[in-house]
């Protein structure tokens, strides 16, 4: 293909598995990763240069038509203004997640003194990471079950220059509070499996078969088991006032909240995402 236009033509005929507008818009991402080219250089249909090295569309097409996620083609997902390297070990970061962020800034910009946070479940990092570049006064620990994710998020924050302390620790295992003696963060925050089998079927195969099901999915007999690890860890690791923040699943916000209330947890919200679904739960360790 000689030009912006007639390879973008091409790649949305030929990728077959994704909606019209969803399928531009990959192939979009596809041009600006391997030669630069923006959607205006596609709309003038600008003259791609002989000597423009490019990849080998057909394999990029297969992988797509076989539901393999554009992130994972490209490496990178970009989350909050930062491009997060991803792989198959941990899930693309999604934007109602950088919600959840924007209200942990929101609520900590204006700190004097060093503020603790932990991130339970932090998979690539991206919650983290952004935390750690955003909230300079802030002490940010990273924890995750995966050596490989882990992996992942340690490189993603030496290339992004973010301090952050990651560590293998499971939230589910009892030990893992008792480790931590008398050590209390004044914010923990998770993005946790919150899916239930029953609901797989309806998610999309580039999910399914391409991201890790440890961080997607729970049992249906316990959907509320990793809240319930959280909100009682909390209850002996957040400092009196901290804050807890999670991404919830849409289908049990009354239940979740219920867990942190039952748990002592006091000013208790439950807000929604740009979708207007229920998505976090905002809760303040009581202070007394």
């Amino acid at each position: 293909m000689t030009s912006a236009r007639q390879l973008f033509d091409y790649l949305t005929t030929r990728i077959t598995n994704y909606p019209t507008k969803e399928k531009q818009a990959i192939v979009h991402i596809l041009l600006n990763h391997f030669l630069r080219l923006s959607n205006v250089d596609v709309l003038v249909d600008r003259p791609i240069a002989p000597d423009n090295l490019q990849p080998d569309w057909e394999k990029i097409i297969e992988r797509l038509n076989r539901n393999e996620p554009v992130q994972h083609i490209i490496g990178s997902e970009e989350f909050c203004g930062l491009k997060f390297t991803v792989s198959s070990s941990v899930l693309i970061p999604r934007p109602e997640t950088e919600e959840l962020v924007r209200l942990i800034t929101r609520d900590y910009t204006e700190e004097d003194e060093k503020v603790s946070i932990l991130d339970i479940g932090t998979g690539s990092g991206c919650i983290a990471i952004v935390l750690a570049r955003f909230l300079p006064h802030a002490e940010v620990y990273g924890w995750d079950v995966s050596e490989n994710a882990l992996q992942v998020a340690q490189d993603n924050a030496f290339r992004l220059m973010a301090n952050v302390t990651f560590e293998l620790k499971d939230i589910l295992d009892p030990k893992t509070s008792d480790m931590l003696g008398e050590k209390e963060f004044d914010c923990i925050v998770s993005n946790p499996p919150y899916v239930t089998y029953a609901e797989a079927e309806q998610m999309r195969p580039n999910v399914l078969r391409f991201e890790p099901h440890e961080a997607l999915f729970v049992e249906d007999s316990s959907p509320l088991l990793f809240y319930q690890a959280i909100a009682d860890f909390g209850r002996k690791h957040l400092k009196p006032g901290g804050r807890c923040y999670v991404e919830i699943n849409e289908h049990f916000g009354p239940e979740t909240v219920q867990v942190f209330t039952g748990n002592g947890y006091v000013n208790v919200d439950m807000l929604k995402d740009i979708h207007g679904k229920n998505r976090f739960i905002r809760a303040d360790n009581n202070p007394y």
